[in-house]
Protein backbone atom coordinates (compact mmCIF):
# COMPACT_ATOMS: atom_id res chain seq x y z
CA UNK A 1 0.00 0.00 0.00
CA UNK A 2 1.32 3.18 -1.43
CA UNK A 3 0.18 6.78 0.07
CA UNK A 4 -1.18 10.12 -2.51
CA UNK A 5 2.22 12.09 -0.72
CA UNK A 6 4.11 14.85 -3.02
CA UNK A 7 7.05 16.09 -1.42
CA UNK A 8 9.04 19.34 -2.25
CA UNK A 9 12.95 18.52 -1.22
CA UNK A 10 13.18 22.26 -2.54
CA UNK A 11 10.66 23.09 0.55
CA UNK A 12 12.20 25.23 3.51
CA UNK A 13 9.60 23.01 5.52
CA UNK A 14 11.92 19.28 6.79
CA UNK A 15 10.39 16.47 5.01
CA UNK A 16 9.17 14.83 8.55
CA UNK A 17 6.62 17.44 9.06
CA UNK A 18 5.51 17.73 5.09
CA UNK A 19 4.75 13.99 5.73
CA UNK A 20 3.16 13.98 9.13
CA UNK A 21 0.88 16.87 7.24
CA UNK A 22 -0.46 15.28 4.30
CA UNK A 23 -0.75 12.13 6.27
CA UNK A 24 -3.40 14.48 8.75
CA UNK A 25 -4.87 15.99 6.00
CA UNK A 26 -5.81 12.14 4.10
CA UNK A 27 -7.02 11.34 8.04
CA UNK A 28 -8.86 14.28 8.67
CA UNK A 29 -10.43 14.77 4.81
CA UNK A 30 -11.72 11.20 5.72
CA UNK A 31 -9.72 9.69 2.27
CA UNK A 32 -8.49 7.43 5.13
CA UNK A 33 -11.25 6.25 7.06
CA UNK A 34 -11.05 5.05 10.91
CA UNK A 35 -9.64 1.87 11.41
CA UNK A 36 -7.52 2.12 7.98
CA UNK A 37 -4.39 0.49 7.88
CA UNK A 38 -1.24 2.88 6.87
CA UNK A 39 1.69 1.99 5.36
CA UNK A 40 4.81 0.81 6.95
CA UNK A 41 7.26 3.34 7.34
CA UNK A 42 10.03 0.94 5.67
CA UNK A 43 7.10 0.51 2.89
CA UNK A 44 6.11 4.82 2.69
CA UNK A 45 10.03 5.58 3.29
CA UNK A 46 11.11 3.62 0.10
CA UNK A 47 7.99 4.46 -2.44
CA UNK A 48 8.89 8.24 -1.53
CA UNK A 49 12.63 7.96 -1.68
CA UNK A 50 13.86 9.30 1.96
CA UNK A 51 15.19 8.01 4.73
CA UNK A 52 13.16 5.57 6.79
CA UNK A 53 13.52 7.53 10.26
CA UNK A 54 12.35 10.79 8.38
CA UNK A 55 8.88 8.55 8.40
CA UNK A 56 9.28 7.04 11.38
CA UNK A 57 8.85 10.80 13.30
CA UNK A 58 6.54 11.63 10.98
CA UNK A 59 4.51 8.48 12.83
CA UNK A 60 5.55 8.79 16.30
CA UNK A 61 4.00 12.93 16.08
CA UNK A 62 0.86 11.51 14.59
CA UNK A 63 0.82 8.81 17.10
CA UNK A 64 1.18 11.63 19.85
CA UNK A 65 -1.18 13.14 18.54
CA UNK A 66 -3.87 10.89 18.89
CA UNK A 67 -4.79 10.39 14.41
CA UNK A 68 -3.18 6.87 14.86
CA UNK A 69 -2.47 4.22 16.78
CA UNK A 70 -0.23 1.02 17.14
CA UNK A 71 -1.44 -2.41 17.55
CA UNK A 72 1.97 -4.85 18.31
CA UNK A 73 2.13 -7.62 15.58
CA UNK A 74 -0.63 -6.09 13.49
CA UNK A 75 0.60 -2.44 12.11
CA UNK A 76 -0.52 1.21 12.79
CA UNK A 77 -4.05 2.19 11.94
CA UNK A 78 -6.15 5.28 11.99
CA UNK A 79 -7.62 5.94 14.93
CA UNK A 80 -11.09 5.63 15.58
CA UNK A 81 -11.53 9.02 17.91
CA UNK A 82 -9.63 11.92 16.18
CA UNK A 83 -9.23 15.21 17.81
CA UNK A 84 -12.18 17.14 18.00
CA UNK A 85 -10.85 20.48 17.90
CA UNK A 86 -9.43 19.42 14.45
CA UNK A 87 -12.56 18.10 13.05
CA UNK A 88 -14.43 21.39 13.41
CA UNK A 89 -12.42 22.47 10.43
CA UNK A 90 -10.70 21.62 7.28
CA UNK A 91 -6.84 20.78 7.67
CA UNK A 92 -4.45 23.17 6.06
CA UNK A 93 -1.59 21.99 4.40
CA UNK A 94 1.30 25.08 4.11
CA UNK A 95 4.34 24.44 3.08
CA UNK A 96 5.64 27.28 4.79
CA UNK A 97 8.14 26.92 8.14
CA UNK A 98 5.70 29.37 9.75
CA UNK A 99 2.87 26.95 9.14
CA UNK A 100 1.63 26.68 12.74
CA UNK A 101 1.96 29.96 13.42
CA UNK A 102 -1.49 31.34 12.90
CA UNK A 103 -2.91 28.67 15.39
CA UNK A 104 -1.10 30.80 17.96
CA UNK A 105 -0.17 27.73 19.39
CA UNK A 106 3.52 26.80 17.64
CA UNK A 107 5.25 26.78 21.33
CA UNK A 108 3.48 23.82 22.67
CA UNK A 109 4.95 20.77 23.21
CA UNK A 110 4.09 17.08 22.06
CA UNK A 111 2.64 16.88 25.39
CA UNK A 112 0.26 19.93 24.80
CA UNK A 113 -0.58 19.01 21.24
CA UNK A 114 -1.54 15.60 22.51
CA UNK A 115 -4.17 16.75 26.06
CA UNK A 116 -5.22 19.77 23.14
CA UNK A 117 -6.62 17.15 20.76
CA UNK A 118 -7.70 14.58 23.74
CA UNK A 119 -11.33 14.83 24.61
CA UNK A 120 -10.47 15.65 28.57
CA UNK A 121 -12.06 18.28 28.88
CA UNK A 122 -15.41 16.82 27.07
CA UNK A 123 -16.60 14.13 30.19
CA UNK A 124 -19.94 12.87 29.78
CA UNK A 125 -22.72 15.11 31.26
CA UNK A 126 -26.50 14.55 31.63
CA UNK A 127 -28.37 16.62 32.97
CA UNK A 128 -32.20 15.19 33.24
CA UNK A 129 -34.63 14.78 35.81
CA UNK A 130 -33.31 11.00 36.58
CA UNK A 131 -29.34 10.50 35.77
CA UNK A 132 -27.54 7.37 36.77
CA UNK A 133 -24.41 8.63 36.44
CA UNK A 134 -22.03 6.69 37.93
CA UNK A 135 -19.54 9.12 40.00
CA UNK A 136 -20.96 10.58 42.44
CA UNK A 137 -21.28 9.34 46.41
CA UNK A 138 -24.52 9.58 48.27
CA UNK A 139 -24.02 13.36 49.02
CA UNK A 140 -26.78 13.70 51.29
CA UNK A 141 -25.18 11.10 53.60
CA UNK A 142 -22.00 12.87 53.85
CA UNK A 143 -20.36 12.91 57.88
CA UNK A 144 -20.30 16.76 57.61
CA UNK A 145 -21.05 17.22 61.46
CA UNK A 146 -17.64 15.13 62.11
CA UNK A 147 -16.01 16.80 59.51
CA UNK A 148 -16.98 20.76 60.62
CA UNK A 149 -16.09 19.59 64.36
CA UNK A 150 -12.82 18.54 63.37
CA UNK A 151 -12.04 21.63 60.86
CA UNK A 152 -13.03 23.70 63.90
CA UNK A 153 -10.98 22.40 66.11
CA UNK A 154 -7.50 22.53 64.18
CA UNK A 155 -8.75 26.46 63.44
CA UNK A 156 -9.70 27.82 67.04
CA UNK A 157 -6.60 26.01 68.51
CA UNK A 158 -4.81 27.87 66.34
CA UNK A 159 -2.10 25.78 64.68
CA UNK A 160 -0.61 27.72 62.06
CA UNK A 161 1.16 24.99 60.62
CA UNK A 162 -1.72 23.39 59.06
CA UNK A 163 -1.63 26.89 57.46
CA UNK A 164 2.02 27.14 56.06
CA UNK A 165 4.40 24.83 53.97
CA UNK A 166 5.26 22.02 54.63
CA UNK A 167 9.11 19.78 54.73
CA UNK A 168 7.14 16.27 55.07
CA UNK A 169 7.08 16.23 51.29
CA UNK A 170 6.25 12.33 50.97
CA UNK A 171 2.41 14.69 53.00
CA UNK A 172 1.74 15.00 56.51
CA UNK A 173 3.70 11.86 58.76
CA UNK A 174 0.39 11.37 60.90
CA UNK A 175 -1.90 10.63 57.99
CA UNK A 176 0.56 8.54 56.10
CA UNK A 177 0.80 6.54 59.30
CA UNK A 178 -3.07 6.34 59.55
CA UNK A 179 -3.57 5.36 55.83
CA UNK A 180 -0.67 2.40 56.08
CA UNK A 181 -2.49 1.60 59.42
CA UNK A 182 -6.21 1.00 57.33
CA UNK A 183 -4.84 -0.46 54.52
CA UNK A 184 -3.24 -2.94 56.55
CA UNK A 185 -6.55 -3.62 58.05
CA UNK A 186 -9.09 -3.53 54.96
CA UNK A 187 -6.95 -3.80 51.86
CA UNK A 188 -4.31 -6.83 54.18
CA UNK A 189 -1.76 -4.11 52.27
CA UNK A 190 1.94 -4.95 53.48
CA UNK A 191 3.24 -1.62 53.82
CA UNK A 192 4.93 1.24 56.19
CA UNK A 193 4.16 5.25 56.45
CA UNK A 194 7.32 5.97 54.76
CA UNK A 195 5.88 3.85 50.89
CA UNK A 196 2.77 6.39 51.37
CA UNK A 197 2.67 8.98 49.53
CA UNK A 198 -0.01 11.84 49.57
CA UNK A 199 -1.86 13.14 46.28
CA UNK A 200 -4.35 15.04 44.94
CA UNK A 201 -6.66 12.10 43.85
CA UNK A 202 -5.81 9.30 42.05
CA UNK A 203 -5.78 11.26 39.14
CA UNK A 204 -2.51 12.65 39.74
CA UNK A 205 -0.89 9.31 41.14
CA UNK A 206 -1.69 8.29 37.64
CA UNK A 207 0.34 11.16 36.11
CA UNK A 208 3.20 10.74 38.82
CA UNK A 209 3.59 7.02 37.91
CA UNK A 210 3.49 7.92 33.58
CA UNK A 211 6.02 10.54 34.19
CA UNK A 212 8.51 8.81 36.45
CA UNK A 213 8.18 5.44 34.46
CA UNK A 214 7.23 6.24 30.82
CA UNK A 215 9.69 7.25 28.24
CA UNK A 216 8.72 7.99 24.33
CA UNK A 217 7.30 4.79 22.75
CA UNK A 218 7.03 2.60 25.68
CA UNK A 219 4.39 0.12 25.60
CA UNK A 220 1.29 0.61 28.61
CA UNK A 221 -0.75 -2.69 28.71
CA UNK A 222 -4.90 -1.00 29.94
CA UNK A 223 -7.60 -3.24 30.50
CA UNK A 224 -9.77 -2.87 27.09
CA UNK A 225 -12.47 -1.45 27.87
CA UNK A 226 -10.99 0.35 30.99
CA UNK A 227 -10.62 4.03 32.63
CA UNK A 228 -9.83 6.46 30.00
CA UNK A 229 -8.31 8.79 31.59
CA UNK A 230 -5.10 5.97 32.00
CA UNK A 231 -4.87 6.14 28.57
CA UNK A 232 -4.86 9.48 27.89
CA UNK A 233 -2.11 10.26 30.75
CA UNK A 234 0.02 7.54 29.53
CA UNK A 235 -0.38 8.47 25.81
CA UNK A 236 0.82 12.11 26.91
CA UNK A 237 3.99 10.88 27.77
CA UNK A 238 4.35 9.64 24.29
CA UNK A 239 3.54 5.24 25.29
CA UNK A 240 2.35 3.47 22.74
CA UNK A 241 -1.25 1.77 24.09
CA UNK A 242 -1.85 -2.07 24.38
CA UNK A 243 -5.64 -2.89 24.96
CA UNK A 244 -5.54 -6.45 26.95
CA UNK A 245 -8.61 -7.94 27.27
CA UNK A 246 -10.76 -8.66 30.14
CA UNK A 247 -13.31 -11.37 30.94
CA UNK A 248 -15.94 -12.09 33.95
CA UNK A 249 -12.67 -12.42 36.10
CA UNK A 250 -11.29 -9.57 34.89
CA UNK A 251 -7.50 -9.15 33.16
CA UNK A 252 -6.49 -12.30 30.90
CA UNK A 253 -3.18 -12.60 32.35
CA UNK A 254 -2.86 -15.93 30.04
CA UNK A 255 -2.69 -13.33 26.49
CA UNK A 256 0.27 -11.64 28.20
CA UNK A 257 2.40 -13.50 26.64
CA UNK A 258 1.31 -13.05 23.05
CA UNK A 259 2.77 -9.18 23.42
CA UNK A 260 5.69 -8.98 21.42
CA UNK A 261 7.10 -6.37 22.89
CA UNK A 262 8.05 -6.26 26.71
CA UNK A 263 5.57 -4.03 28.77
CA UNK A 264 6.73 -1.67 30.63
CA UNK A 265 3.86 -1.02 32.57
CA UNK A 266 0.18 -2.59 33.27
CA UNK A 267 -2.96 -0.68 34.44
CA UNK A 268 -5.31 -3.00 36.40
CA UNK A 269 -8.86 -2.86 38.48
CA UNK A 270 -8.35 -6.17 40.49
CA UNK A 271 -10.98 -5.62 43.03
CA UNK A 272 -13.60 -4.17 40.61
CA UNK A 273 -12.66 -3.65 37.25
CA UNK A 274 -13.61 -0.68 35.57
CA UNK A 275 -16.64 -0.41 33.71
CA UNK A 276 -17.45 -3.87 34.13
CA UNK A 277 -17.79 -4.49 38.08
CA UNK A 278 -15.78 -7.81 37.67
CA UNK A 279 -12.99 -9.18 40.69
CA UNK A 280 -10.09 -10.90 39.62
CA UNK A 281 -9.69 -14.53 41.72
CA UNK A 282 -6.72 -14.82 43.53
CA UNK A 283 -5.25 -17.46 40.87
CA UNK A 284 -5.68 -15.09 38.23
CA UNK A 285 -3.72 -12.22 40.68
CA UNK A 286 -1.05 -14.92 41.68
CA UNK A 287 -0.43 -15.41 38.03
CA UNK A 288 -0.15 -11.85 36.83
CA UNK A 289 2.50 -11.16 39.72
CA UNK A 290 3.97 -13.82 38.66
CA UNK A 291 4.47 -12.61 34.85
CA UNK A 292 5.11 -9.30 36.04
CA UNK A 293 8.12 -10.12 38.23
CA UNK A 294 9.67 -12.24 35.49
CA UNK A 295 8.99 -9.63 32.84
CA UNK A 296 10.30 -6.58 34.56
CA UNK A 297 6.87 -4.95 34.46
CA UNK A 298 5.42 -3.05 36.80
CA UNK A 299 1.73 -3.03 37.61
CA UNK A 300 -0.16 0.18 38.55
CA UNK A 301 -2.76 -1.35 40.89
CA UNK A 302 -6.14 0.87 41.44
CA UNK A 303 -8.32 -0.22 44.07
CA UNK A 304 -11.37 1.82 43.67
CA UNK A 305 -14.39 1.49 45.43
CA UNK A 306 -13.06 -1.74 46.56
CA UNK A 307 -14.69 -0.71 50.42
CA UNK A 308 -18.17 -1.36 48.94
CA UNK A 309 -18.31 -5.13 48.22
CA UNK A 310 -21.98 -6.45 48.55
CA UNK A 311 -21.54 -10.64 48.21
CA UNK A 312 -18.26 -12.60 49.73
CA UNK A 313 -15.19 -11.41 51.20
CA UNK A 314 -12.67 -9.43 49.71
CA UNK A 315 -9.68 -10.52 48.09
CA UNK A 316 -6.64 -9.23 49.68
CA UNK A 317 -5.02 -6.22 46.75
CA UNK A 318 -1.77 -7.16 44.73
CA UNK A 319 0.22 -5.09 46.40
CA UNK A 320 -0.30 -7.36 49.65
CA UNK A 321 1.03 -10.44 48.20
CA UNK A 322 3.64 -8.86 45.98
CA UNK A 323 6.98 -10.42 47.12
CA UNK A 324 8.81 -8.88 44.08
CA UNK A 325 8.22 -5.12 44.78
CA UNK A 326 6.53 -4.45 41.31
CA UNK A 327 2.94 -3.25 42.16
CA UNK A 328 2.24 0.37 42.22
CA UNK A 329 -0.95 1.05 44.38
CA UNK A 330 -3.65 4.00 44.46
CA UNK A 331 -6.24 4.94 45.84
CA UNK A 332 -8.52 7.90 46.74
CA UNK A 333 -10.84 9.24 49.54
CA UNK A 334 -12.97 10.86 46.67
CA UNK A 335 -15.57 7.86 46.44
CA UNK A 336 -15.61 6.83 49.93
CA UNK A 337 -15.83 10.78 51.96
CA UNK A 338 -16.39 13.19 48.87
CA UNK A 339 -14.68 14.68 45.59
CA UNK A 340 -13.88 17.58 46.83
CA UNK A 341 -11.21 16.53 49.25
CA UNK A 342 -9.29 16.15 47.17
CA UNK A 343 -6.71 14.02 48.95
CA UNK A 344 -5.36 10.37 47.44
CA UNK A 345 -3.05 7.77 48.19
CA UNK A 346 -0.13 6.24 46.31
CA UNK A 347 2.14 3.12 48.11
CA UNK A 348 5.01 2.52 45.93
CA UNK A 349 7.82 0.14 46.68
CA UNK A 350 10.60 1.21 48.93
CA UNK A 351 13.29 1.86 45.81
CA UNK A 352 11.15 3.98 44.15
CA UNK A 353 10.00 6.58 47.10
CA UNK A 354 12.97 8.96 46.53
CA UNK A 355 12.06 9.49 43.08
CA UNK A 356 8.23 9.85 43.43
CA UNK A 357 8.22 11.90 46.54
CA UNK A 358 10.49 14.13 44.52
CA UNK A 359 7.81 13.88 41.32
CA UNK A 360 5.20 15.21 43.61
CA UNK A 361 7.23 17.75 45.12
CA UNK A 362 7.52 19.45 41.02
CA UNK A 363 4.10 18.38 40.56
CA UNK A 364 2.61 20.53 42.92
CA UNK A 365 5.11 20.98 46.26
CA UNK A 366 2.14 19.81 48.57
CA UNK A 367 -1.75 18.44 49.03
CA UNK A 368 -3.89 20.70 51.45
CA UNK A 369 -2.44 20.68 54.83
CA UNK A 370 -5.28 21.54 56.83
CA UNK A 371 -7.65 19.19 55.46
CA UNK A 372 -4.48 16.69 55.80
CA UNK A 373 -5.04 16.96 59.72
CA UNK A 374 -8.67 16.42 59.62
CA UNK A 375 -8.51 13.61 57.89
CA UNK A 376 -6.44 12.47 60.06
CA UNK A 377 -7.86 12.72 62.83
CA UNK A 378 -11.44 11.39 60.76
CA UNK A 379 -9.67 8.37 60.32
CA UNK A 380 -7.64 7.66 64.14
CA UNK A 381 -10.95 8.66 65.86
CA UNK A 382 -13.01 5.85 63.55
CA UNK A 383 -15.59 7.82 61.68
CA UNK A 384 -13.83 6.36 58.58
CA UNK A 385 -14.39 2.94 59.06
CA UNK A 386 -18.06 4.05 60.12
CA UNK A 387 -18.89 5.73 57.40
CA UNK A 388 -18.11 3.08 55.35
CA UNK A 389 -20.15 0.07 57.09
CA UNK A 390 -22.77 2.49 56.98
CA UNK A 391 -22.86 3.32 53.48
CA UNK A 392 -22.11 -0.27 52.21
CA UNK A 393 -25.35 -0.67 53.62
CA UNK A 394 -27.28 2.00 51.65
CA UNK A 395 -25.95 1.28 48.79
CA UNK A 396 -26.71 -2.42 48.69
CA UNK A 397 -30.27 -1.78 49.10
CA UNK A 398 -29.57 0.45 46.16
CA UNK A 399 -27.89 -1.86 44.13
CA UNK A 400 -30.95 -4.59 45.16
CA UNK A 401 -33.58 -1.90 43.90
CA UNK A 402 -31.82 -1.61 40.64
CA UNK A 403 -31.42 -5.04 39.61
CA UNK A 404 -34.94 -6.13 40.92
CA UNK A 405 -36.52 -2.90 39.04
CA UNK A 406 -34.37 -3.87 35.78
CA UNK A 407 -35.63 -7.61 35.69
CA UNK A 408 -39.58 -6.95 36.45
CA UNK A 409 -39.33 -4.43 33.43
CA UNK A 410 -36.73 -5.59 30.94
CA UNK A 411 -37.26 -9.10 31.86
CA UNK A 412 -34.99 -10.63 29.14
CA UNK A 413 -33.69 -7.80 27.42
CA UNK A 414 -31.41 -6.82 29.71
CA UNK A 415 -28.06 -8.35 31.48
CA UNK A 416 -26.53 -7.01 34.12
CA UNK A 417 -22.74 -7.85 35.51
CA UNK A 418 -20.84 -6.20 37.73
CA UNK A 419 -23.59 -6.38 40.22
CA UNK A 420 -21.81 -7.38 43.18
CA UNK A 421 -19.36 -4.34 44.71
CA UNK A 422 -19.03 -0.86 43.68
CA UNK A 423 -21.52 1.91 42.90
CA UNK A 424 -22.59 1.29 39.12
CA UNK A 425 -23.69 -2.37 37.11
CA UNK A 426 -22.65 -2.49 33.90
CA UNK A 427 -26.08 -3.44 31.93
CA UNK A 428 -26.22 -4.38 28.30
CA UNK A 429 -29.62 -4.19 26.98
CA UNK A 430 -30.87 -6.34 23.85
CA UNK A 431 -32.59 -3.57 21.29
CA UNK A 432 -32.95 -2.84 18.15
CA UNK A 433 -31.59 0.91 18.42
CA UNK A 434 -28.78 2.37 18.38
CA UNK A 435 -26.87 3.92 21.51
CA UNK A 436 -27.71 7.22 19.88
CA UNK A 437 -31.46 6.48 20.32
CA UNK A 438 -31.66 4.72 23.27
CA UNK A 439 -29.57 7.90 25.06
CA UNK A 440 -32.02 10.35 23.02
CA UNK A 441 -35.58 8.02 23.82
CA UNK A 442 -34.07 7.86 27.77
CA UNK A 443 -33.83 11.76 27.59
CA UNK A 444 -37.25 12.14 26.27
CA UNK A 445 -38.60 10.40 29.41
CA UNK A 446 -36.27 12.46 31.43
CA UNK A 447 -33.62 9.71 32.33
CA UNK A 448 -29.96 10.44 31.93
CA UNK A 449 -27.78 7.22 30.87
CA UNK A 450 -24.24 7.14 30.01
CA UNK A 451 -23.28 4.31 27.31
CA UNK A 452 -19.65 2.53 28.21
CA UNK A 453 -18.43 3.46 24.35
CA UNK A 454 -15.73 5.59 25.79
CA UNK A 455 -14.02 3.17 27.61
CA UNK A 456 -13.10 0.92 25.39
CA UNK A 457 -9.97 1.43 22.85
CA UNK A 458 -11.61 -1.26 20.21
CA UNK A 459 -14.83 -4.12 20.02
CA UNK A 460 -17.42 -2.23 21.84
CA UNK A 461 -20.45 -3.59 21.51
CA UNK A 462 -23.92 -1.16 20.87
CA UNK A 463 -26.59 -1.63 23.79
CA UNK A 464 -23.93 -1.55 27.12
CA UNK A 465 -24.55 1.20 29.13
CA UNK A 466 -22.99 2.46 32.85
CA UNK A 467 -25.97 3.05 35.33
CA UNK A 468 -25.00 3.95 38.45
CA UNK A 469 -26.99 4.19 41.73
CA UNK A 470 -24.97 5.90 44.63
CA UNK A 471 -26.30 9.11 44.74
CA UNK A 472 -30.29 8.43 44.01
CA UNK A 473 -33.07 7.41 46.57
CA UNK A 474 -34.62 4.38 46.01
CA UNK A 475 -37.85 5.70 44.82
CA UNK A 476 -36.07 7.60 42.03
CA UNK A 477 -33.87 4.35 41.23
CA UNK A 478 -37.33 2.09 40.69
CA UNK A 479 -39.17 5.51 39.07
CA UNK A 480 -35.92 5.75 36.45
CA UNK A 481 -36.17 2.11 35.32
CA UNK A 482 -39.69 2.58 34.29
CA UNK A 483 -39.40 5.51 32.43
CA UNK A 484 -36.69 4.06 30.61
CA UNK A 485 -38.79 0.70 30.09
CA UNK A 486 -41.33 2.59 28.92
CA UNK A 487 -38.94 4.90 26.49
CA UNK A 488 -37.10 1.39 24.92
CA UNK A 489 -39.89 -1.23 25.22
CA UNK A 490 -43.26 0.96 25.30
Amino acid sequence: MTLAITLDHQSQLPLHHQVYEQVRALILTGRMGAGQRLPSTRLLAESLGIARATVTESYDRLLSEGYIHTVPCSGTFVSDHLPEQLLASPPVVNSHPTAMADTGLEQISRYGKYVLGSTVLKQPRSHEQINFGFGPPAMEQLPIEEWRRLINHHCKNREYTVFGYSFDFAGHKPLREAIASYLSRSRALRCDAEQVIIVSGSQQALDLVSRVLIDHNDLVGVENPGYPAVRHTCAAQGARIVPLSVDNDGLIVSRLPEISERLKLVYVTPSHQYPTGTVMPLSRRLELLSWAAQNGTIVLEDDYNSEYRYEGRPLPALQGIDNAGCVFYTGTFSKVLFPAIRIGYLVVPHRFIQVMTAAKVLSDRQSAMLEQHVLTDFINEGHLERHVRKMRMIYERRRTVLLNALKLFFNENVSVIGQNAGMHVLARFRLKFSDEEIIARAKDYGVGISSSRFTYLDGHESGEFLLGYADMHEDSIREGIIRLSRALLG
